[in-house]
């Protein structure tokens, strides 16, 4: 695996070429804060999902009469990219349309993921360049997953989400990876910005939340490091 490590004095990330994918997030003493991609559960780390979130119907998308096969999540998460440029606080990768990527998406682009290191923060940003001369429809997401039970704690009991804002809106749910037509009550446990994380809420897969307020979510245990996502540009989260 060819990768690139950023360094600070509170956080080390290691950034592989593989889909220009998070591998490791540790602190200064070591800490690994990013799941280590177990297979027997989900054999990955933090993948970016482009040039779709989700799934189409039949994983199939038809353009000027013409279908082409694209699964979950699109393909930029399988794919090689090139470490365009790199110092030991930032780093940019990047994947450009090609033959394999054309057969799935009949569409030419440069698609770039720039990380960036300073003090406890890393900032990951997406940049996408259309590069051919029609409409480029996509859209592009993060997938970050981390440790649980975090540092500090000897169980993944008492592990919370909060949210920056009171939120009483409704939440959507996935079948078959599509997103049903029906909304579901959201989980808040906690005056409605938060809510303790066990496995049943993920039983029916993933919550999505579209007419959330808030643009920042953290997420800690009963003790040692919490660890906060903000998603400014973001409309949607899951």
């Amino acid at each position: 695996m060819d990768s690139h490590t950023l360094k600070g004095n509170s956080l080390t990330a290691i950034i592989s070429t593989d889909g220009a994918e998070l591998h490791s997030l540790k602190m200064a003493d070591g800490t690994e804060l990013i799941w280590q991609a177990d297979s027997t559960y989900w054999g990955r780390h933090a993948p970016h999902l482009f040039p779709i979130v989700g799934r189409l119907p039949d994983d199939t998308l038809t353009h000027k009469n013409k279908t082409y096969h694209m699964t979950q999540h699109g393909f930029a998460r399988d794919m090689p990219f090139e470490l365009e440029q790199a110092s030991e606080s930032e780093c940019t990768f990047l994947l450009r349309d090609n033959e394999d990527t054309l057969e799935k998406y009949p569409f030419h682009f440069e698609f770039r993921v720039i990380f960036s290191l300073q003090d406890d923060c890393l900032s990951i940003t997406y940049n996408i360049k259309n590069t051919g001369d029609e409409i480029l429809p996509c859209s592009v997401g993060a997938h970050p997953a981390f440790v649980w039970p975090l540092p500090g704690n000897q169980s993944r009991e008492n592990h919370h989400i909060e949210f920056t804002e009171t939120e009483t809106c409704d939440i959507n749910r996935l079948d078959a990876g599509l997103v049903k037509d029906e909304t579901y009550p959201w989980p808040w446990s906690e005056e409605n910005n938060g809510f303790t994380l066990n496995d049943s809420l993920f039983e029916p897969d993933a919550m999505i939340f579209t007419e959330h307020y808030s643009r920042e979510v953290s997420y800690s245990g009963e003790q040692g490091p919490s660890i906060t996502v903000k998603f400014d540009d973001f409309p949607h989260l899951g």
